[in-house]
């Protein structure tokens, strides 16, 4: 694991810790310092050690440089076409009284409000494609001191992955995201984007100011697509869709835009406003309705982060603690799905991963819970510390197979 944070820049004490937690994370798939603590194998008690991680996981500032050093890493796989998709969520605590800046949200998955704190999630994944990779994984409290609203948390993490991709990428976001706060922000930055509209918008068509929802239903709609959907449960939802589009622009805007209309995904159609040039035909309108689907794939990173690294579970007090915890999980994240996927160093161990995760019916297609799965079946069982921590310059590249020992499959 040195080899994968070799360029990043922190003091000698906190790049110790930002290993250790990392390490901790993969191989206990918990972000417990406890457990952290315990996968370190430490010759002293353990709550000397879970002192002295609980005392870093309070940096100020850790946050920040771990999310830059995970967008530098992910930067060379933004094209021009690359969706980079934003997914607001929420981090439930409903039985927390003590952590800090604690505010109320709604707990997505019990649809309540209840005691949190908010999420932003970047990842970027070619349209259609099923290489995801992560950017941002940022947590605020509207309590906080120095908080201004939702729309500027999105748009600072928006502008921390255009700056280091020289602006490349088509941004997506489901409803929530046509927000004026958030659209005209994107147009102001010249930004490619791909925006669900609620339907209560009004936009500009034939000189005219129409409601969205309006101009939908006068949607002609030439093609036609059959889509499956994977659902979170398992299940498989086929859809027959139909779909079209109409040239519009904002209110007070003259930049020109595009309505694409979809129907067959429920009782209402599903509108989506996106800066690109779509042509009137069958090849550009299903690359944008593509792109869109590709969003889905979201929920799965979602649910990939909170399962695999039992998110919810996170029991630190501190707000700057908390902010530091999810950036580190992001980087569990970029090296369990990018990293490890991709150098081909790394193959032997990723073979090793996937063969020691223990599933019934094989590896699914979000194999990246199987490989998350087999870094821990890997790691749990070891009783010697798992690695030396040095800061003098080893001989040779120290890679992953170096800290793991593993022996040839």
């Amino acid at each position: 694991m040195c080899s994968f944070l070799g360029n990043l820049r922190l003091p000698k004490t906190v790049r110790r810790f930002v290993l250790e937690a990392l390490y901790g994370i993969v191989a206990r798939h918990s972000v417990m310092l406890t457990e952290i603590g315990r996968s370190l194998n430490e010759a002293i008690p353990l709550i000397k050690t879970e002192n002295r991680l609980s005392r870093q996981a309070g940096r100020k500032g850790l946050d920040e440089a771990v999310t830059r050093f995970v967008i530098r890493g992910g930067a060379g796989r933004v094209k021009e076409e690359t969706l980079l998709i934003i997914d607001p969520s929420d981090l439930a605590k409903p039985y927390a009284e003590k952590m800090q800046y604690l505010a109320r949200v709604r707990d997505g998955r019990e649809g309540e409000i209840a005691n949190g704190y908010w999420l932003c999630q970047v990842v970027a994944v070619e349209c259609g494609g099923k290489e995801i990779v992560p950017l941002v994984n940022h947590l605020w409290s509207q309590k906080a001191p120095g908080f201004e609203s939702e729309n500027k948390e999105i748009l600072r993490c928006i502008d921390a992955v255009a700056e280091t991709t020289a602006g490349r990428g088509i941004w997506v976001q489901d409803r929530g995201g046509d927000r004026t706060n958030l659209l005209e922000p994107l147009l102001e930055r010249q930004a490619q984007f791909i925006v669900r509209l609620v339907g209560n918008r009004h936009l500009i068509w034939s000189r005219q100011a129409i409601l969205a929802r309006d101009l939908a239903h006068l949607c002609s709609l030439p093609y036609a697509e059959t889509v499956r959907r994977q659902n979170l449960d398992g299940t498989e939802t086929i859809h027959t869709i139909q779909f079209g589009f109409l040239r519009v622009k904002l209110p007070g805007w003259r930049e020109p835009l595009s309505l694409v209309v979809i129907k067959g995904f429920g009782a209402e159609p599903t509108m989506l406003l996106t800066t690109l040039d779509v042509r009137a035909n069958r090849k550009s309108l299903w690359w944008v309705v593509e792109a869109y689907l590709t969003r889905w794939r979201i929920e799965e990173t979602l649910r990939f982060a909170k399962q695999s690294y039992d998110i919810e579970n996170i029991r630190v007090l501190g707000y700057q603690s908390l902010k530091n915890l999810l950036a580190l999980i992001l980087l569990a994240m970029y090296f369990s799905m990018v990293f490890l996927g991709q150098q081909t160093k790394l193959a032997v161990l990723a073979h090793h991963a996937l063969r020691a995760a223990k599933r019934l019916f094989g590896i699914p297609d979000f194999w990246y819970y199987a490989i998350a799965d087999g870094i821990r079946e890997i790691l749990f069982g070891r009783h010697s510390r798992p690695f030396h921590f040095s800061t003098k310059a080893r001989a040779g590249p120290f890679t992953q197979l170096d800290l793991l020992d593993l022996p040839a499959p």
